[in-house]
């Protein structure tokens, strides 16, 4: 199985703009944005999305939370 791309991103604001604009495109939502420790580490914030085509996608960041 080929890994989903991601978007590392460089705060939870630009993750929740990111999952956002995968809506405002036509996107679906596949993960709201928020903590993500147990997948990524204690300080990881993250979202999914669906694009048009079924692909998954996922916005990440790893910076202190806000």
């Amino acid at each position: 199985m080929a890994p989903w791309p991601g978007l590392l991103c460089e705060s939870e604001a630009e993750i929740c703009a990111a999952h956002a604009a995968a809506f405002a495109n036509g996107g679906h939502n596949e993960g709201d944005p928020g903590p993500r420790p147990q997948q990524y580490g204690p300080n990881a914030y993250g979202a999914y999305a669906r694009d048009l085509d079924g692909n998954m996608m996922r916005f990440v960041s790893f910076g202190e939370p806000s």
